[in-house]
């Protein structure tokens, strides 16, 4: 069985995101960038990932495809909030806002209802007793 190396596809992905044209085997209208300061090195760290749009929020979710661990770009805006957005042919400096109560709930459930494979990811972390986490990528003025 192949394995695949995901920093290698992110760079791909990255490289041909930032290129403008097609992104092999995704969804372009469906990615952003995002650029969070590295906890430990204080380097920026980018990962393309699929985003979802409530109204003017911009979201992102923390699944890990429901991995017991939460990803290391959330854990980076965890502990410092401010970051790059490129998404639409923009980039702009936004603060990363995790969701809470209500507006968590009725998200996450809107969220299901747009992409049912999250509810795996859902039960995947919840057996590892881990919540994912719903962030909004808020532009700074």
């Amino acid at each position: 069985m192949d394995t695949v190396d995901v920093q290698d596809t992110n760079r791909r992905v990255i490289e041909q995101f930032r290129a403008g044209g097609e992104v092999e085997g995704m969804h372009r209208e469906r990615l952003v960038l995002l650029t969070t300061t590295g906890r430990r090195t204080g380097e920026p760290r980018t990962v393309p990932m699929m985003y979802h749009r409530d109204g003017e929020r911009l979201l992102v979710v923390a699944s890990n495809i429901g991995a017991p661990r939460t990803p290391d770009w959330y854990l980076n805006l965890a502990e410092d909030p401010r970051v790059t957005v490129e998404v639409d042919g923009r980039t702009f400096t936004a603060e990363a806002l995790p969701l809470l109560g209500a507006d968590y709930v009725r998200t996450w459930t809107e969220l299901e209802k747009h992409y049912p494979f999250l509810a795996d990811h859902r039960v995947k972390a919840r057996e590892a007793k881990r919540v994912i986490p719903i962030v909004e990528l808020s532009e700074e003025d």
